[in-house]
């Protein structure tokens, strides 16, 4: 399939839909060794475009060390009710509470999979957008400038049986390092860059359903250089949902790589304000 400059100022806006993270999904439960006491809840971990799961490696080890069970499922990134639902069937799944945590992207997917999910205690915003109903992350991003994500994105158009072509949003590997993870070495974004899963283009631009932030508490991790979701948009979100925000000075979209312990400190003020 031919790679391709974007299709026009929509489709390139679109990838503001899109979020990012690593290489390989987890599903585990809390190890032998893990702190004593009454049962943690398990942590979801929904990770964004551009990548898998494999980018909150470092939140799961930590989180498992303290005692916490964890799931990072596959998102399947095509489209936002389809994942959402996906990720929602995971949550069913889990017998005891759960803390639902989403990058990027997966902000959305987590904001509609919580809900009618009575086992979700809360939310965890890791550089994330968090919908109100009816919004998409084109909405949200036009609320303030700063993403650098438009002018970086490649299309991959590829078939779809019945229907016209669909459209695979990429980031130029050039481009990776310096738009979405400033604060990894080269070496790193190098790996990522080439492992990256895309989004459909079409199938992310929908809009949210009612949002679960207005009944669940939720927790928002800023990270202050941010080129993919300005940081002026997550304030909004944040302020907007009522959630409890930690800011991380310089770091990037993949805070959750580079400063892993925040946002483990995040998850673990959830769990303790909910417990």
């Amino acid at each position: 399939m031919r790679l391709h400059r974007t299709l026009g100022t929509v489709l390139a806006s679109c990838a503001l839909v899109f979020g990012l993270t690593g290489a390989v999904a987890h599903s585990s439960p809390a190890p032998a060794s893990a702190e004593k006491g009454a049962p943690k809840p398990t942590v979801v971990l929904v990770h964004g475009v551009f990548a898998d799961a494999s980018g909150w490696n470092a939140t799961i080890k930590s989180l498992q060390d303290a005692g916490f069970p964890v799931i990072a499922p596959a998102n399947p990134l095509r489209d936002l009710t389809a994942d959402s639902a996906y990720v929602s069937s995971v949550v069913a799944s889990i017998p005891g509470p759960v803390i639902l945590v989403g990058h990027s992207y997966g902000g959305e997917v987590v904001t509609n999979a919580a809900r009618g999910r009575a086992n979700v205690k809360a939310l965890v915003y890791v550089a994330a957008f968090a919908p109100d109903q009816g919004e998409t992350a084109l909405d949200l991003a036009g609320k303030f400038p700063g993403s650098k994500l438009p002018e970086s994105l490649l299309v991959r158009t590829y078939p779809q049986p019945g229907a016209a072509d669909g459209h695979d949003g990429y980031i130029d590997p050039a481009k990776f390092h310096d738009v979405f993870a400033q604060d990894l070495p080269r070496k790193t974004t190098q790996v990522m860059a080439a492992a990256q899963r895309p989004g459909s283009l079409e199938g992310l631009s929908s809009g949210s359903g009612a949002p679960a932030w207005k009944t669940l508490p939720s927790w928002y991790v800023i990270p202050t250089a941010d080129n993919v979701i300005p940081p002026a948009v997550q304030r909004f979100m944040a302020e907007r949902a009522g959630s409890r925000t930690v800011e991380v000075k310089g770091a990037s979209h993949v805070v959750m790589m580079s400063r892993p312990e925040v946002v483990v400190r995040q998850i673990k003020a959830a769990y303790r304000a909910t417990d």
